[in-house]
Order: structure tokens, then C-alpha cells, then sequence
């Protein structure tokens, strides 16, 4: 696994001028409508952050971005989050707004549907992550989960541009063993799309797998009762109250199981996912 210091080597931008692209001004947003980037990345720094409010590395990351609003909001830092649809139901507001809320999320976020600021910003997937320097100078960017640590510190690097003696906390403690800076994961068995493809759900009786991780979830749609089965023996269910990941298992390392799962007939399974753990 790379070294912490090659990794942040690789989070910076290679030129200093890559300027921050322009949020539409006809996008719809979940939370209070902000400025345009010019005008936000003139008061200080801004991190924008792409997600997608039901897939797993992205509500993986959310309660660090979230923290990191409310330690930095009044030192200057504005965060903007962007809901980039992976789902057809994505793109509902209503949807997207109930489930923003549920994981605690309460800086502005824009409806991307079309896709067209995740192709502007050159998104390599779910979560991609920008900070944008006081002036709007691409600071530090990374995609996917991990390099918190990392990330907290560009951010107070771009604050103390702004004040130098203004006093920042320390970092904030990783929330799991696998996000500790230089932490060995094993790869966790790959994402499942039950349906065929993320364009289309799982609907039936009964779904049965094999998987290794540290933890496995499912982006379920619908209304009705998820019955969880792991290794023939250990059950529990899931009320299911509208489209969201859930957690089916969590495990404290690396471990190999057999999931079952009987989804009521409403239900509609999108996609089995499935996090790292540590060896």
C-alpha cells in the first residue's frame, strides 16, 4: 500500500490554475440555494463533495464531511455537496432530501441529474472530493473513501490563509480501523447488481451469496419488511421505509459469510455492496 506522504503527494493538482467550474444557475438544490463559485470561493475555501446519498462509500464519507462543515463553517470553509444520481430515484428531490436528512447532512447539496457538473469536474466515481483554494484555485482533490486525514489537513492549510493565528482543532480521530492513515485493507468481494445491471432492480423471493468483507449493505427501494440471513443461522430484519442503504452486517475484520436475503413483495433491491476491512 502507498505511504501517506506519496498519497498526499498524489492529492494535489499538478498545475496551480485549474479554476473551480460554475454551479448552473437552474439546478436544483436540497438546503438553501448558495452563491456562485466566484462568489463563494472569494469569502474563503470551498469543498465540493459528490455522492450519492444510497451507495456505500459514499455515506461512508458523509460523517466526515459533515463534521468537517461544522468545525470549519464559521472559519471561513464552505462545503457544497452535489447528489450525482447513480439510481433512478436519485434524482427525486423529495427522495433525495429525505435521505440527506436521515445521514445527518445539512450543507446545501445540488441535484445533479443529468450528470453534467460530474463531467465538468471529472468525477472518477462515488465520492469524488474537491477543495477549492480562497480564489478558486484547485487546492487538493480525491476520489472515493480514505485520505481523511489528509484532506482535514489541506483544509486547515487553505484556513490559515486566511488567518494565520486562528486557532484549528486537532484532526478528528478515524471513525474505523480501515481509515486510519496507512491501514492495510483486504479488497472486499465486488459490488453486486442483483437486477443485472445498476440500471435495473431485484425483485424475488429469496437472494443468496457468498461474500469477504468487513461489512455488507444493500440499496433497497420500497416499503416492507428485508429478512437477513448470514451463514443459515443468524437472522434479523430490516424495516425498509423508503429508498436508502441499509446495513445487513458489519464485521470487526476481514471475514468470509453466506448472506441471505427475502425481501416483502414492494421491495426492490438495487444493488449488494460490500465494505473493506482490515486483515
Amino acid at each position: 500500500m502507498p505511504s501517506t506522504a506519496n498519497n498526499v503527494r498524489a492529492m494535489r493538482p499538478e498545475r496551480d490554475n485549474i479554476a473551480a467550474p460554475d454551479l448552473p444557475g437552474e439546478i436544483t438544490w436540497v438546503g438553501e440555494t448558495p452563491q456562485s463559485m466566484p462568489a463563494l470561493t472569494a469569502g474563503g475555501p470551498v469543498l465540493v463533495h459528490f455522492l450519492d446519498f444510497s451507495q456505500l462509500n459514499s455515506v461512508r464519507t458523509l460523517p466526515y464531511l459533515a463534521e468537517w462543515d461544522r468545525r470549519y463553517r464559521e472559519a471561513g470553509l464552505t462545503t457544497v455537496g452535489v447528489q450525482a444520481p447513480r439510481f433512478p430515484f436519485g434524482s427525486d428531490p423529495d427522495r433525495v432530501a429525505a435521505g440527506l436528512s436521515e445521514l445527518g447532512v445539512d450543507f446545501p447539496v445540488a441535484i445533479d441529474a443529468e450528470r453534467e457538473l460530474w463531467l465538468s469536474y471529472g468525477c472518477e466515481g462515488w465520492p469524488s472530493l474537491f477543495l477549492w483554494t480562497t480564489g478558486g484555485a484547485l487546492s487538493w482533490f480525491h476520489f472515493g473513501e480514505g485520505e481523511y486525514l489528509g484532506t482535514e489537513m489541506a483544509i486547515q492549510e487553505e484556513l490559515r490563509e486566511l488567518d494565520a493565528l486562528r486557532a484549528l482543532p486537532e484532526p478528528m480521530d478515524p471513525l474505523r480501523s480501515s481509515d486510519s492513515p496507512g491501514a492495510k485493507v483486504m479488497p472486499p468481494t465486488p459490488e453486486l447488481f442483483p437486477g443485472g445491471s445498476w440500471e435495473q432492480s431485484w425483485t424475488g423471493a429469496e437472494l443468496e451469496l457468498d461474500y469477504e468483507a468487513g461489512g455488507a449493505f444493500a440499496t433497497v427501494e420500497g416499503t416492507g419488511t428485508l429478512t437477513v440471513t448470514i451463514d443459515g443461522s443468524d437472522t434479523h430484519q430490516l424495516e425498509v421505509d423508503g429508498p436508502h442503504l441499509y446495513k445487513l452486517a458489519e464485521h470487526d475484520r476481514h471475514e468470509e459469510h453466506h448472506l441471505t436475503l427475502a425481501p416483502s413483495p414492494d421491495l426492490r433491491i438495487w444493488s449488494v455492496s460490500f465494505a473493506a476491512g482490515v486483515p
